[in-house]
């Protein structure tokens, strides 16, 4: 049995009625149960992730987008990391890898080949970034 199986089933021992997503690479996946409910609620594919349990799932950049689904339909979910702990605040979690890739872009500029114009355009693109950042700060008040 793999690792990510057994927590869930340590998992729904503590809290049956939540449904459980599990951060698996650049995927969010909920497995058993869980994907099956997945899958009757908001159509999402079911595929094996052994012969005997289903998974289902969608890309971490619609993390805020089944969210908002989830939520919608009074669905009581936990996100779980890469290591299997808790994430408490799904929202301090998305504004987190939020600026992660706002520094990443910063980082990764090779600032000697950049044009003006480029440069306008990158501070634009980050700018706006940073105020969809400060759109869930607001959100947390």
């Amino acid at each position: 049995m793999s690792k990510l199986y057994e927590k869930y089933l340590e998992l729904k021992k503590i809290q049956k009625e939540k449904i459980y997503l599990f951060k698996s690479g650049i995927f969010y996946i909920a497995l058993d149960e869980d994907a099956k409910k997945l899958n009757e609620k908001f159509g999402l594919k079911l595929t094996n992730f052994t012969p005997e349990v289903v998974k289902s799932g969608f890309p971490v950049s619609n993390l805020s987008k089944y969210l908002e689904k989830l939520d919608k339909v009074n669905i009581r979910y936990e996100l779980i990391d890469n290591n299997y702990f808790k994430i408490d605040s799904p929202t301090a979690y998305i504004k987190s890898i939020s600026i992660k890739n706002i520094l990443n872009s910063i980082k990764n500029l090779e600032l000697d080949s950049i044009t003006p114009k480029e440069a306008y355009n990158i501070l634009y693109n980050l700018q706006k970034q940073a105020l969809e950042v400060e759109v869930l700060n607001d959100t947390d008040k």
